[in-house]
């Protein structure tokens, strides 16, 4: 358990219990701390038709879920399990496909798949902020991932990837780059690129192929677009969606496969060695994944049924390995 960790545990148990713990020794504290997070729910609605895909975690215990549906944004308490919408979104035409809060939990930027567009919304309002349309008529904006200088994009039907460039503050730019992906990088005849993460040294970006090799995993150098192939054995990513980095511990959301595959990374992110699967009867096809405390949460987009306004959705949470 890291410092930052063990002190929110600590101050999340100081509030529940109230002043009276203030007087209790401090291994009291954290037992308390850790009987309080056991309590927090491990599965919880969303709104009925939402048709979850992104989710994203910060700081805070909060969850943040973007819709297919409309665009919107749902935030959820993770102690409790209830939540709101704060954006009702653009509508059908602008749907929210990844996001990611920043650091300081000002900002959410998001992913507009097939509107090609990328978006910067205020995480308290869900005020929409920015907005750029990027790619081609065939351009998929997927997923994204954030770096000190910039907020990268993944296009599921071009070899390319977007940067959005950032500020030391962590504010946007007024333009968005497209890098084309060169080297070992193969373009799929449909969905190709996927989830995108950093790195654990911060080097490199790690990507999704779903069409390369039966499917796998590629690093990309940000500076070029030069992708190599990770060496990660025998173990194949067909469905590979949203990628969690936990130190060297990389989590792979197989969502077809109502699975995570579980890999460790060198520093470099050029070599993996699988080391679980995670699977749950209340998986239903999680897309993509994002920790808090020792849990990982998803959010299940029931890809195999016909949804309406009446499809009943949820998120669940499993414990890290």
């Amino acid at each position: 358990m890291n410092g930052p960790l063990a002190r929110r545990r600590v101050l999340g148990a100081l509030a529940a219990l109230g002043g009276a713990a203030l007087l209790a020794p401090l291994e009291g504290v954290a037992r308390a701390a850790e009987s309080t997070k056991a309590r927090w729910p491990t599965q919880f609605p969303l709104p009925n038709g939402f048709q979850p895909e992104g989710i994203t975690i910060g700081k805070s215990p909060c969850a943040y879920f973007g819709s297919m549906a409309n665009g919107g944004i749902y935030r959820a308490n993770l102690a409790t399990g209830r939540g709101r919408v704060i954006s009702q979104g653009g509508g059908a035409a602008h749907p929210v496909i990844g996001l990611k809060i920043d650091r300081r939990e000002r900002l959410l930027f998001l992913s507009g798949g097939p509107s090609r567009e990328i978006r910067v919304a205020d995480v308290r309002s869900g005020k929409l902020l920015k907005t750029f349309t990027v790619g081609s008529a065939a351009t998929f904006v997927n997923d994204v991932i954030l770096t000190p200088g910039a907020a990268w994009f993944t296009d599921s039907f071009a070899p390319q990837i977007y940067r959005l460039p950032l500020d030391r503050h962590g504010d946007p730019g007024d333009a968005v780059t497209s890098v084309p992906l060169t080297g070992d990088w193969q373009q799929g005849p449909s969905f190709t690129a996927n989830g995108i993460e950093r790195t654990p040294d911060g080097s490199g970006l790690l990507l999704v192929n779903a069409f390369a090799g039966g499917g796998g995993l590629m690093r990309v150098d940000p500076r070029t677009g030069v992708a190599r192939s990770v060496d990660i054995g025998g173990t194949k990513l067909p469905n590979g969606d949203g990628l969690l980095l936990l130190g060297r511990t990389l989590y792979v959301v197989q969502q077809q496969q109502n699975a995570i595959d579980v890999l460790r990374l060198n520093e470099s992110g050029t070599r993996g060695t699988a080391i679980a699967r995670i699977t749950d009867p209340r998986f239903k096809i999680p897309t993509t994944a994002a920790a808090w405390g020792e849990r990982i949460y998803l959010p299940n987009a029931r890809f195999d049924v016909e949804p309406t306004p009446a499809t009943t959705y949820d998120a669940v949470a499993v414990d890290q390995v």
